[in-house]
């Protein structure tokens, strides 16, 4: 019987589970495409990338202020960055339209520039352009996109909510929009069509507005739509 080192055991091991949880973080659980491929998981890339930035002593420190959310044991399983991300998606805690609690997290480490790649991913996104709905229902959207964000005013959180819209989400575009509810608005809507990629359309918007009473929005829309 061959005997192995325990040490080069313990290192096999490691690298094992370290890549259990890329492929668990880089595509959807039992979804595949009509080819039998799976599709990978855009947003798995960001966390890959902010991982790989990760010292051992932020770790350590994310690793700390997610204790009340994450079991003891399940933390000290945690030597990497991709591990941990890894728990927080099973938990729901962070996401491709729910980014705060790590935003949280990377600016509690004071790590401005892995910040940097979440800004970068969520003002430009990383879907392709299939994701996407056909150019008229584009321009539907932004259309419905305009009115909604000059009349909703106040009610835009009720809107979020019944788009879908997590309440961290919300509580971060208010931050970072707090004087300025057109804008809270717009990005909020952008939110949603990245939810949505190629299945979004202006008519899920009207009916949102209706679910909130919001019937002559709705029906400003509908009209300049017709």
């Amino acid at each position: 019987m061959l005997n192995v080192p325990r040490s080069c055991l313990e290192s096999l091991k490691s690298l094992v589970k370290y890549a259990y949880c890329l492929f668990k973080i880089f595509f959807d659980e039992g979804k595949v495409d009509e080819e039998g491929t799976e599709k990978m998981d855009t947003f798995a890339s960001v966390l890959l990338r902010i991982s790989d930035g990760l010292k051992k002593d932020h770790l350590e420190a994310m690793k700390f202020l997610c204790s009340d959310d994450i079991g003891k044991k399940k933390l000290e399983k945690v030597d990497n960055g991709i591990q941990l991300f890894q728990y927080l998606r099973e938990m729901q805690k962070i996401g491709m339209g729910n980014t705060q609690y790590l935003r949280t997290l990377l600016t509690n480490i004071k790590r401005p520039d892995l910040l940097e790649i979440l800004d970068e991913f969520e003002k430009h996104g990383s879907g392709p352009q299939e994701d996407l709905p056909d150019a008229k229902e584009q321009d539907k959207l932004d259309i419905a996109t305009q009115l909604i964000a000059e009349n909703l005013g106040k009610d835009w959180r009720m809107y979020g909510r019944k788009l879908g819209i997590k309440d961290a989400k919300l509580d971060h575009i208010r931050e970072k929009h707090p004087y300025n509810l057109q804008e809270q608005v717009i990005e909020l809507i952008q939110e949603w069509r990245k939810m949505h990629g190629a299945k979004a359309s202006a008519e899920d918007l009207i009916q949102a507005l209706r679910k909130c009473n919001l019937n002559l929005t709705a029906d400003l829309i509908r009209q300049k739509l017709s």
